[in-house]
């Protein structure tokens, strides 16, 4: 087994920074927890299944997951509006990290 050396080693420069930037926060792995569960799911449904929770900061962090691909958002043209939230091909791929911290969740979570 080959040592790794720290020295020239940057964190930022991993896969998993990557991923953490994506999916970091206190709502953005909720709100893809809910997609896989529910989707696809309304601006107003995952603002009552996240609870209290501003429009801004929901809004602002559905605008960033879209940006980043993992969600997509569909508007229907009708009054008053429907938008529908849902994960993208990117976002599924994502799942596959997601069920494993929720298995290791249930694994390890106190009786």
């Amino acid at each position: 087994m080959s040592e790794k050396k720290i020295g020239q080693a940057r964190f930022c420069d991993t896969g998993y920074s990557y991923t953490l930037s994506l999916i970091s926060g206190k709502y953005k792995p909720v709100i893809l927890y809910c997609l896989m569960e529910y989707e696809p799911v309304r601006f107003n449904e995952m603002q009552r299944y996240l609870g209290k929770v501003a429009d801004k900061t929901l809004s602002q962090n559905l605008k960033e997951l879209e940006r980043d691909g993992l969600i997509s958002r569909r508007m229907y043209p009708e009054v008053p509006p429907k938008v529908e939230y849902s994960l993208t091909e990117r976002g599924r791929s994502l799942m596959k990290v997601l069920d494993q911290l929720c298995d290791w969740g249930l694994e390890n979570r106190p009786k």
